[in-house]
């Protein structure tokens, strides 16, 4: 599994999501802009989004086990 190049876009995408998930934790921490804060984690949505149908994808494409 770990040849398989779309492994690694995979991993890439799920640590997209958690780099944008700490970023925006950190800001929520720090007390930044609200606003900036919702695009942040509107970002993390449609990140996680993409994430999880690469997700999807790759099970498919690999036969499902």
């Amino acid at each position: 599994m770990t040849n398989d190049p779309f492994f690694y876009v995979v991993m890439i995408a799920v640590l997209a999501v958690a780099a944008i998930l700490l970023y925006g934790i950190g800001g929520f921490a720090r007390g930044v802009d609200p606003k900036k804060s919702n695009k942040v984690m509107q970002l993390r949505i449609a990140a996680q989004f993409l994430a999880v149908v690469l997700i999807v994808l790759f099970v498919w494409l690999r036969g499902g086990n």
